[in-house]
This record gives C-alpha cells, structure tokens and sequence, in this order.
C-alpha cells in the first residue's frame, strides 16, 4: 500500500495557528455573545418591569381619583412601540380588556401569561410575534382587583445583538488570519535554518565538499550548525581520502602494467612460435591485460575529474558536425543522426569532454545494447541547452538500475558479458557534470535504451 505523503511542516505549523486562532476566537466569540445576550436581556427585563409596575402604580391612582381609566390608559407615557393591555374586571369578566393601542388586544399577548394574570398572579414571558421577539409583563393591581399586561418590543435588543454578532464573527475571521500569517512567518523563520542544512547538504551532494554553514545567532541552531560541519568535514576528509588512495593505485599500477603490456605483446609477437594451447592463454591474458590497462586509465581519468584537476576549454562548435566526426572515428560512419527542427547547431563548450561522452555512449551501447541505431540531436526543457541521446537495440535498463548504472564498476542486469572496464558511463555522469549538464537513461520507444546528455550551448559564467 502506498504512503500517503503528508503535509509540509511549515503548512501544519501555519494551519496549527490558523486552526487554533480560529477555534479559540470562536470560543471567546460564542462566550462573549452569550454573556451579552444575557445582560443585555436582563437589563431589558429589569427595566421593562420597573416601567410596568410604574405604569400599574399610575393606573392605581387613576382609579383613586377616579379617572376615565380607558383615556387614562391609552395616554400613559409608553416606550416606542410599546403598548398595554388592562383587565378592568378579574372578578366578573376577567377577559375584557382596554388596550393602549388601537388593532392591539388581548389576543396579541402570550396566553400563558394572560391566563396567570387573570388568576391574580405577576408574570413575565418572552414571545414570538409576527416574526418579532416581545417581552410581557404582567402586574395584577390587587387594592381594585384588576391586571394589567404590558408588552415591550425587543427589535433594539436584537439589532445590537446583530451587530455585535457581526462584530465578533469578523473579529474572529481577522484573528485567524492574523494568527496564519504570523504560523506562517514563525514557520518559515524557525524553519529557515534547516532549509539552509538542506541547501547545503544539496550542494555538498552535487559535488561542492567545501560548503559549510554560517553560525547561528541562536545557541540551539548553533549547535545544528556546528554538527552539520562537523559532518560535512568528516565526509569531505573520507572522499578526499578514497580519492587519493584510487589515485594512487591507479598511478602505482600504471608503471607495472606497462612493463606487463610490453611483455604480452612481445610474446604476442611470436604467438606462431607457440603451441595452440599456449596461444589460446596467451590471447586471454592479452584481453585481459589490455582491459586492465585501460581500466587504469579510466580510474586516473575519474581521479583527475573528482580532483578538478582538467580545465574546461570551451570554443564555438558546431554539434551535428561533431557527433558525425565522432562516430565516424568509432566506425559508426552510417548511425543515423536525427536533428530536431527547434534544436540548437551550434554550442560553446569543451570538446574533448564532449568527444569522450559520445565516445562512451557509442561503447555502451555497442557492448551492452546490441549496437547503437541513431544518434538524437533535440531541444531541452531549459533554455540555452541541448540534449544528445544515443539509442540502442538492446533489452533497455530496469527501473531500479536507471541510477545506479552510472557509478563506478555498475552493469545492468542484462548485462552478461564483461566486455569494458564497467566505467564508461561513470566518465559520461563526471565529464556530463563537469559540462554543466546531467545524464539519464531511459526508455527507448520500440525497445531498448536511450541514454540522454543535456548539456548547455552557452558558458554561463
């Protein structure tokens, strides 16, 4: 089963903050909206009762001075679109009424609370009314045995609470934001330091063993600093070290195995003298040798390329001129070369370096791929830069091997003869580095491999 590739770090570290400013705001938001709505709702009941009980007190004097209670009641000091309701006769007609408000009765009011006051009871009750929120009072005037009802529009209430609802809910979204970004900068200040670890640890793979990295201000990321050198130091002295010592072997054999030359081929020289036994020997030792000799070779190569010791000499050249000259000298005279319409000709770069690549690929692909069938000439992905594949007829290169074939002494799988030194293709990835460029393998359509150098047409420096 595959894995599922996660977030990023800097990401969850971002979302974290979002998240979490988000989750914690709308928390604050509902408390503070609650508790808001609840003082602001008891305020309201508190003074829609005192005015209630105030408007009951003055009704109560009306019936002592014996006032026309029905005018009395209509021109009480009411809030805006407030209105009351007197039940004149608890005893004999609890239900009539005077109300305050011309289309207003008894019948607009919470029944509930209509039925308690009629019992000679105090209530209060919030309710829906045409879609609108009203609170009743209701306040029974015991000294003349009559109730009265006031009801209240609570649309004010509602409206702040709107708006504060408002007020928080953008508040909210803000301090989310604010908390992402300010996730998102915490993020990409503490995660700075290990990008430059990655940047570095990149170049020192690319070949670059000199990179270190600069101390840090802090004394934690110091010490990943200090570590990351010490590593770096540690592995820099370790290649260093296997280079020189291939370098030397390579150079202590090399006298050796010229004295060995000399002597095979001057037996090689009287191989009619010898017996037929003895000349068959004779010719594996010679291939053998030869194949030794070039193996030294290649390997002084290697250490030369690894120490940086070849300067690149870069002239204008023409590309389809010389990879037809090069294949020519490997007796390839008839391999087809195909150049692409929108590929570049012409390319400033080293061309020894580029004749030993072609060379090694046409080797590659005559010992290993059954022989090379064309040579591509194409544009890259990039600007300023050509790619150069040679194609061969072979059984192509596993997945698994389409990296490792070009280390040093790697041969694919279908590989079963031992024919060259096993580092041609570790010459091509070096010169191919050394140029600017990389090199692949690939599939090739039809079958087979395709083994591709990009290589830049212009001296970038």
């Amino acid at each position: 089963m595959a894995r599922q590739r996660s977030l990023r770090l800097s990401t969850r570290v971002t979302l974290f903050f979002g998240a979490m400013a988000l989750i914690g705001g709308m928390a604050l938001a509902v408390a503070t909206f609650l508790f808001a709505r609840n003082s602001l709702l008891e305020q309201r009941i508190a003074d829609a009762r005192n005015d209630a009980i105030f408007h009951a007190q003055d009704i109560r004097g009306a019936y002592d001075a014996d006032a026309d209670i029905g005018e009395f009641v209509i021109d009480l000091d009411y809030e805006p679109d407030a209105f009351g309701v007197l039940l004149p006769d608890l005893e004999t007609e609890p239900l009539r009424q005077i109300s305050s408000r011309s289309g207003w009765s008894i019948e607009d009011l919470p029944s509930e609370l209509v039925e308690a006051v009629a019992s000679r009871q105090y209530g209060q009750q919030l309710y829906e009314y045409e879609g609108d929120t009203w609170l009743a009072v209701g306040v029974n005037i015991r000294a003349y045995d009559v109730g009265y009802i006031e009801a209240f529009p609570l649309d004010s209430t509602e409206n702040a609470l709107r708006v504060l609802a408002t007020a928080l809910i953008i508040g909210t979204a803000l301090a989310a934001i604010v908390a992402t970004f300010f996730g998102w900068s915490t993020s990409r200040r503490l995660l700075r330091p290990v990008s430059r670890v990655a940047d570095a640890a990149g170049d020192i793979a690319s070949g670059s063993l000199e990179v270190r990295m600069d101390e840090e201000s802090d004394p934690d990321l110091n010490r990943l600093a200090g570590s990351f050198n010490e590593m770096a130091d540690a592995v820099q002295e370790r290649i260093e070290r296997e280079q020189r010592f291939a370098s030397d072997v390579s150079h202590e054999l090399r006298s050796p195995i010229t004295a060995l030359t000399a002597a095979v081929e001057v037996l090689d020289a009287r191989r009619d003298d010898l017996p037929e036994r003895t000349q068959q020997a004779l010719d594996v030792v010679v291939s053998q040798v030869r194949r030794f000799d070039d193996m030294v070779i290649d390997l002084l190569e290697l250490s030369r390329l690894e120490a940086g010791a070849q300067d690149l000499h870069r002239e204008p050249i023409d590309i389809v001129e010389l990879c037809d000259r090069v294949s020519q000298r490997y007796g390839y005279g008839e391999l087809p070369i195909e150049v692409h319409a929108k590929a570049p000709r012409k390319a400033l770069i080293d061309r020894i370096r580029f004749e030993r690549v072609l060379g090694n690929l046409l080797d590659n692909a005559e010992n290993h791929g059954g022989g090379p069938t064309r040579i591509a000439i194409e544009p890259a992905d990039i600007k300023h830069a050509v790619l150069i594949a040679v194609e061969d007829a072979g059984p192509g290169v596993a997945a698994s091997e389409k990296t490792r074939i070009f280390e040093r002494f790697a041969r694919g799988s279908a590989a079963r003869n031992r024919i060259g030194t096993g580092l041609g293709l570790a010459l091509v990835a070096e010169h191919a580095a050394a140029l600017g460029g990389e090199a692949w393998v690939e599939d090739r359509r039809g079958g087979g491999a395709r083994f591709v150098v990009r290589i830049p047409t212009e001296d970038a420096g």
